[in-house]
């Protein structure tokens, strides 16, 4: 995994802009520690960092491939796990290599293929490629936006970079929010609208899609996108594709020249992952399987089961470990490790984000860093196979907007009446769920509740897991810690998306056909125990600490949030929340009250430290 920055321009020479590039790059340097490299050329100039994966020698970016008179440059984020099956196929084509990375192997799939060249890739990455030639940029993000890559045009032509820290080092590229940054800030939150970079003249390539570059335009077009079809197969063969999916997925994912572990939470999701990676190792004759689990301290003092989380993860994850042949290691952290680091997160996000579970994963990862470069984790089962409350509340399937913003009104209630009548927070936020809608491939004949249950898919896959991507990408890679993501391979993705409902929660069990496709793989209580999500802490210490940092913005006259909150409403929530109250993790919804005042206090330190300034 990688960091990667440029800046091309057609209609001049770039020669004497080098340090600018640089400077772009030195700003990703959390993303790749290990090595940094730059190349120019007169209308092109890419830096890249590198975190040193696979092929320590043969690996070096930026790469540059000459073809007869053509020569081909690219900087790559990102990890493939086709990368022999493509090799094979290109050399059968004449084809030779220099080493075996899979840098080389995307760089010369374009060459063999084009455009068309990501149709073939299996992986996550981002990458930018110079034909020189041709004059020709192009750019391409995976499947699921697994890894982030954003870019503004400047003048006539375009500077990009794997992270927003690395587009504002471009003197050209300003931190300015006008009303729609603002809405996104404010209205949507975390949950960022896909393509939009908040910044003004500041876009991001969405997932799914290629951006090509040439002296006449830049244009974006999508290369994949989910579809609808009738599914045909019996239940004992979905189980079993489901099964057959999920083992290569995570057998290709343990290719490393680098030690890899897995995350293991004791859910479902980790727990699936962990089980596969372990009878690999053990199959391969491999040492045992590190599994890392992140816990709080007297959990059990503060947890209260509740209709969010039934039981506390961390005797499910030493168990499974245990019938896994692991060897566990427990990461445990405190309230006062919280309040140390509450503002760490913004420098690898460059935006709010999502407040204590932001803070306790990017310590998790620092910590498993210490150990191992990569991991495994399982994100997106819940997206995929329908694991949230939403997908079965009523609430949520009859309610006209986003499921996790049902409590918009909470976010609307703090924020003044200026910024309410600047943005019209209401009426952004369905905006953007009707765009959203209007993406949903249909399924013909398809009857209204599986058509709304359809519609509540697409909606997470598309919207909601990236909020959760770009923070297991930020805090893992702000941490030089690469985190590989099984869960979202498009091939299961695509699978599953068109499973009946009745079939995915076949049992009458929430996650149904995962279940059933790992029996034999786990333990069977923990095949069915229920959902439980990421932890956030219970502990009252964190609320009264946020609940402080959030009030005493309101006694600052200089605090940049000021003109944009209701000081008198903020007040009351605060007086509010001294009175005992359940715990709510971050799940099905965009905030809890914690997790509001976390957010304003990060929302100000960013509109601090990044200069932000209204337009």
């Amino acid at each position: 995994m990688c960091g990667i920055a440029g800046w091309v321009d057609w209609s001049r020479d770039l020669t004497s802009e080098a340090s600018t590039v640089q400077k772009m790059g030195q700003t990703l340097c959390s993303r790749g520690p290990d090595t940094a490299g730059f190349w120019s050329n007169p209308h092109a100039l890419f830096a890249h960092r590198r975190l040193i994966v696979v092929d320590p020698d043969g690996g070096v970016q930026p790469m540059t491939r000459t073809f007869g008179d053509k020569q081909y440059t690219i900087v790559y984020n990102g990890e493939l796990y086709n990368t022999e099956d493509i090799r094979k196929e290109l050399l059968q084509l004449g084809f030779h290599f220099n080493a075996y990375s899979d840098t080389e192997v995307l760089l010369v799939a374009y060459v063999a293929w084009g455009e068309q060249c990501v149709h073939k890739l299996n992986g996550i990455f981002a990458f930018a490629i110079w034909d020189e030639a041709n004059q020709r940029l192009f750019m391409g993000r995976d499947r699921l936006g697994v890894k982030p890559l954003f870019y503004s045009r400047v003048g006539r032509g375009i500077v990009f970079g794997s992270e927003l820290k690395a587009l504002l080092a471009h003197p050209q590229v300003e931190p300015v929010v006008s009303q729609q940054g603002l809405a996104e800030v404010f209205a949507i939150g975390p949950a960022r609208t896909p393509g939009l970079g908040v910044f003004d003249n500041v876009e991001e390539v969405r997932a799914g899609h290629i951006l090509v570059g040439t002296p006449e335009r830049i244009v974006t077009r999508p290369y994949w996108q989910l579809q609808s079809y009738e599914h045909e197969d019996s239940l004992e063969k979905t189980i079993q594709t489901v099964r057959e999916l999920l083992i290569d997925i995570v057998e290709r994912q343990l290719i490393s020249d680098v030690p890899i572990a897995t995350f293991l939470s004791g859910g479902l999701d980790s727990s699936v992952v962990s089980a596969i990676a372990a009878k690999y190792f053990r199959a391969q004759g491999r040492d045992a399987l590190h599994t890392y689990a992140i816990e709080f301290k007297d959990m059990e003092k503060h947890f209260k089961a509740n209709a969010f989380q039934k039981s506390l993860d961390g005797p499910w994850a030493q168990r499974i470990s245990a019938f896994i042949g692991s060897v566990h290691h427990r990461v445990i952290f405190d309230t006062p490790d919280l309040g140390e680091h509450l503002l760490h997160p913004l420098g690898t996000r460059d935006l709010p984000g999502m407040a204590d579970i932001d803070t306790s994963l990017y310590l998790f990862c620092q910590r498993v860093k210490q150990d191992v470069t990569v991991a495994l984790s399982g994100e997106s089962a819940d997206e995929v196979f329908g694991g949230y409350p939403w997908f079965h509340r009523e609430e949520s399937l009859q309610a006209d907007t986003f499921p996790w913003s049902l409590r918009l009104h909470e976010r609307v209630n703090i924020m003044s009446d200026e910024l309410c009548q600047l943005i019209k927070p209401r009426e952004y936020v369905q905006t953007r769920y009707q765009e959203a809608l209007g993406e949903v491939p249909r399924l013909r004949g398809e009857d209204s509740r599986d058509a709304r249950i359809r519609e509540i898919g697409y909606l997470s896959i598309t919207r909601f897991l990236p909020t959760l991507l770009d923070r297991k990408d930020r805090m893992s890679m702000g941490s030089g810690l690469e985190v590989r993501v099984p869960f979202c391979d498009h091939r299961l993705v695509e699978y599953v998306f068109n499973i009946p409902w009745a079939m995915k929660t076949t049992g009458n069990q929430t996650k149904g056909i995962l279940r059933e496709a790992m029996r034999g793989y786990l333990p069977d209580d923990a095949i069915e125990r229920k959902k439980s999500p990421y932890p956030s802490t219970p502990n009252p210490d964190y609320l009264a600490l946020v609940r402080t940092k959030a009030l005493e913005l309101l006694d600052d006259a200089n605090a940049p949030i000021l003109p944009f909150v209701d000081a008198n409403a903020i007040r009351s929530l605060a007086k509010m929340s001294e009175q005992p109250m359940e715990h709510r993790p971050w799940f099905g919804q965009i905030m809890g009250t914690a997790q509001l005042f976390h957010y304003l206090y990060e929302t100000n330190a960013w509109m601090q430290q990044y200069q932000i300034r209204v337009r």
